[in-house]
């Protein structure tokens, strides 16, 4: 994005944080310091502190939830999976997604869905998809345990279908080499496919380690199987190809593929979008996803769907990662809005 694009775009924020404050004097100093420090700012920055602006026009822009951003609630029992829908409208959001380790027991409770159900319905939400993870590996070279997998989900798309959702997201897991994997995995997602169009739900891969994480390999996939309710996922943070732990146990990253060619290989599949975060800086810039960028790749892609907050950082709480993600989402959505008119 050019300089003074840049410029303009961060100014927005000192003006209104003047605005808010109601400071009334030597409002043209504050600018001019201000203009002078960004003309050489980059998305990444150190603090955390949240820009206050508002954004003015996101007329165009859905965004819903994905539950994986309140992991840590749901984990510890500080939040129930069922009351996650009025959760994310008191936050904001038209729409949610579901993980289904949060209610992996009930995919064929009919009571349970019928719950589920009338919350979102009561909260106003859309209930959009449900991450599906734990039930095998698609991509699996032993032909039974790649059976048994698709069994697996296939009770996850009659729920989908049950809450009314447009997609189950699934993962391209296997191994073996990567033709083999993804042998494997274009026949589990064609026989998935033609189960789901009988119940209009979507499959949908994100890219979420190993090979998936690939895009080049993940659109081949998807272009081979060829089916219209056949999807991906694109996520703006997975894109680690092969990790290792570190003293503490901790995983590294110590190979990726680029991000951005990564969105762009996958966009055009595309039937849901996870806008993935991790840390925020002094300007409410996300310091190591350019979402300018990102975003751009989205718009222009001609992507009309719902973008999902995935707060995954650790400085935050979740709810205060989660309203950064969604104003940062607006504030570059509504920047590059302008910029197209």
């Amino acid at each position: 994005m050019p300089q003074l694009v840049k410029v303009m775009f961060y100014s927005k924020y000192l003006i209104s944080f003047i605005k808010i404050s109601r400071i009334t004097m030597f409002h043209n100093l504050y600018f001019f310091i201000f203009l002078s420090l960004t003309i050489s700012c980059k998305s990444k920055v150190e603090k955390n502190e949240i820009s206050l602006a508002a954004p003015s026009d996101t007329s165009m822009l859905k965004i819903s939830l994905a539950e994986w951003s309140f992991h840590k609630a749901l984990k510890s029992d500080k939040m129930k999976h069922l009351d996650f829908a009025s959760q994310a409208r008191a936050l904001g959001f038209g729409g949610v997604e579901y993980v289904n380790q949060f209610f992996k027991d009930k995919a064929q409770d009919t009571t349970y869905l019928n719950l589920m159900n009338q919350k979102a319905k009561d909260a106003g939400v859309e209930q959009l998809l449900i991450m599906i993870d734990g039930e095998g590996d698609l991509g699996d070279q032993n032909e039974q345990k790649r059976r048994e997998t698709i069994q697996n989900h296939l009770k996850w798309i009659d729920a989908a279908a049950y809450l009314h959702c447009h997609s189950i997201r699934v993962n391209a897991g296997g191994q073996g080499s990567a033709e083999k994997v993804s042998e494997s995995v274009i026949k589990s997602l064609s026989e998935l496919s033609d189960y789901a169009s009988k119940k209009n739900i979507n499959v949908i891969v994100e890219n979420h380690g190993g090979y998936s994480s690939d895009g080049k390999w993940l659109a081949h996939v998807i272009s081979s199987v060829n089916k219209k309710n056949c999807g991906t996922l694109p996520d703006f943070g997975n894109f680690c190809l092969e990790s290792k732990k570190d003293k503490n146990g901790k995983s590294e990253c110590i190979s990726s593929y680029d991000r951005y060619t990564g969105v762009e290989e996958l966009i055009p599949f595309a039937k849901a979008v996870s806008a993935k975060s991790f840390d925020f800086g002094e300007l409410g810039f996300e310091t190591t996803i350019d979402y300018l960028r990102m975003l751009e790749i989205v718009r222009n892609a001609g992507y009309t769907g719902y973008i999902g907050v995935e707060y995954e950082g650790e400085s935050l709480t979740e709810e205060e990662g989660i309203l950064a993600t969604k104003h940062l989402i607006e504030k570059c959505w509504e920047q590059l809005a302008s910029e197209s008119n």
